[in-house]
C-alpha cells in the first residue's frame, strides 16, 4: 500500500472517530452565572488560518462546531476574525484593526516604505464600530482570543492601541492611522492559546513552508474539500493577489514559490522564529490595566532512553515528523536563544515551554492562576495535556465545553 493511501485511510478513520465525539457531545447552551462586563469577544486565528467563508464553511474555530456560536450562547457576543494567515504580526495586527473597526488596512508609511509593500490592504465593513466608543462613564472595550500566532497579533494589537508607534508619527504626520497614535485602553483581556510567545523551533529550521503546505492538506483531508482549494493567502501587499480566471492551483504555486518566504523580515517565518520573537517581545510588553491569560498544548512524551519527545498515539498524523523533530533539537550559538531540552514537550507545532507567556527578551511577569485574574500579569491557566495543535481549536477534538467555560470566565473579570 502507499504512503497517500495510508495517509487516507487513516484521515478516513480520524473522520469517523470525530464525527462520533461531535455527536456523543451536543452544543448545548450556558449562561454565565457571574457576569462583570459584556465586552465582545474576538477570535484571531494563527498561521495558516482562515475566515469563514472560505473552506466551504469549516471552522477554523471549532471544524464542524462552531466555537464563535458556542461563546456567543455562553454569553458574550464572539467574533472570528479573517487576516493574513502568512503575514507578519504587524501586517496582521494592521487588519485586525481594520477589520474590527472598519475601514481601509493601513500598514503604515514608515513600515510599508521600509519593507517594500504597499501602504494600503483591504478595505472591511467592520464587525465592531462602536469599539473605543465610550458610553457614559464606560468605553466599549474587547476581549482577544488568540490561536497560536494569533496570539503573538493580538499581543501587538494591544501595544500599539495604548503605546501607539513613533517610527509612524515620525513619518506621517498627516494621515496618520488612529492605530498608531496611543492612548486608546480599549482591549480588557487577552488570552492566547498554543501561542509560540517565544516561537518555535520548527521555524528555527526552516520548515514552516512545509507545515504550512501540510497544515492545509490536513485540514482539506479533514473536511473533505482536497488541499484547501477555497483558501485565500491574502497576501495583496505583496501583490500575490489571485488574478482574474486563475486557476487556484496556479495561484497556490506562486504563493508557495514566491521569494518572501526567506527574504525578508515582515513574514510569519521570521515572527515565529525563537529570534522573531525575542525582538517582538522586547518592545510589545504586558499593558498594566489588560488582564493577560495563557493555555499551554503538548502532544509529545519523553523517550523511555532518553530526554527526546515522541509524539502521541493521539497526535494527528500530518505531526508526526515536526513533533519529532522539535522533540530533539538543541541549538547552543552565540547571541542566540539557548535551545535545550526544555524545549522538546511540543504540540507538533510549538514548544509547550513557549506557551505560558513571553520570557525571551520580556519582563513580562508569568503567574500560576489562582482562581482570581491579575491585571498586567500572565495569568498561566496550565497545561491542555494530550492535545495537539490543531485539537485545541476543535480539529479532531469536541472543544464546546472548553469554550463556553471561558466565555464565562471573561464575563466573570471585573469591568
Amino acid at each position: 500500500m502507499s504512503k497517500n493511501s495510508i495517509l487516507k485511510a487513516l484521515m478516513v478513520c480520524t473522520f469517523a472517530v470525530v464525527m462520533l465525539l461531535l455527536f456523543a457531545q451536543p452544543n448545548v447552551a450556558v449562561a454565565a452565572t457571574q457576569s462583570n462586563n459584556k465586552y465582545p469577544v474576538v477570535l484571531v486565528h494563527g498561521f495558516a488560518g482562515w475566515g469563514n467563508d472560505e473552506m466551504l464553511g469549516y471552522n477554523y474555530w471549532g471544524g464542524f462546531a462552531d466555537v464563535e456560536k458556542v461563546m456567543t450562547n455562553a454569553g458574550l457576543k464572539t467574533y472570528a476574525v479573517a487576516v493574513g494567515p502568512f503575514s507578519s504580526n504587524w501586517d496582521r495586527t494592521c487588519e485586525l484593526y481594520a477589520y474590527i473597526m472598519g475601514g481601509t488596512v493601513d500598514y503604515g508609511k514608515a513600515h510599508s516604505e521600509k519593507y517594500g509593500h504597499a501602504r494600503y490592504g483591504r478595505t472591511y465593513p467592520g464587525i465592531y464600530k462602536d469599539w473605543g466608543k465610550t458610553v457614559g462613564s464606560k468605553v466599549n472595550k474587547i476581549h482577544l482570543v488568540g490561536h497560536s500566532m494569533g496570539g503573538q497579533t493580538a499581543r501587538m494589537l494591544v501595544q500599539l492601541l495604548e503605546q501607539g508607534s513613533q517610527e509612524e508619527k515620525a513619518a506621517t504626520p498627516e494621515n496618520l492611522s488612529p492605530l498608531f497614535k496611543g492612548g486608546n485602553s480599549w482591549v480588557h483581556s487577552v488570552t492566547t492559546i498554543a501561542t509560540p510567545n517565544d516561537g518555535t523551533t520548527m521555524a528555527d529550521q526552516t520548515k514552516l513552508l512545509e507545515l504550512a503546505k501540510s497544515l492545509l492538506s490536513a485540514v482539506g483531508a479533514i473536511a473533505g474539500i482536497g488541499n484547501g482549494a477555497l483558501y485565500d493567502f491574502k497576501l495583496d501587499q505583496w501583490g500575490l493577489k489571485r488574478n482574474a480566471n486563475e486557476s487556484y492551483s496556479k495561484y497556490a504555486e506562486r504563493v508557495w514559490k514566491s521569494p518572501i518566504w526567506s527574504n525578508t523580515k515582515d513574514f510569519s517565518t521570521w515572527d515565529l522564529s525563537t529570534d522573531g520573537a525575542q525582538e517582538l517581545n522586547s518592545w510589545v510588553k504586558a499593558q498594566p490595566n489588560v488582564y493577560y491569560f495563557s493555555w499551554a498544548t503538548c502532544s509529545t512524551h519523553k523517550a523511555l532512553l532518553s530526554d527526546k519527545h515522541l509524539p502521541n498515539l493521539s497526535t494527528t498524523i500530518v505531526f508526526y515528523p515536526t513533533a519529532l523533530l522539535m522533540g530533539s533539537y538543541t541549538r547552543k550559538t552565540s547571541n542566540r536563544p539557548v535551545i535545550d531540552k526544555k524545549w522538546f514537550p511540543n504540540d507538533g507545532v510549538v514548544n509547550t515551554v513557549s506557551q505560558n507567556g513571553p520570557k525571551l527578551g520580556s519582563k513580562d511577569m508569568i503567574v500560576n492562576y489562582n482562581g482570581k485574574a491579575q491585571s498586567g500579569k500572565w495569568n498561566y491557566m496550565g497545561l491542555l495535556d494530550n492535545t495537539d495543535h490543531i485539537n485545541s481549536v476543535g480539529h479532531l477534538k469536541n472543544v464546546n465545553s472548553f469554550y463556553k467555560a471561558l466565555a464565562v470566565q471573561l464575563a466573570a473579570i471585573p469591568a
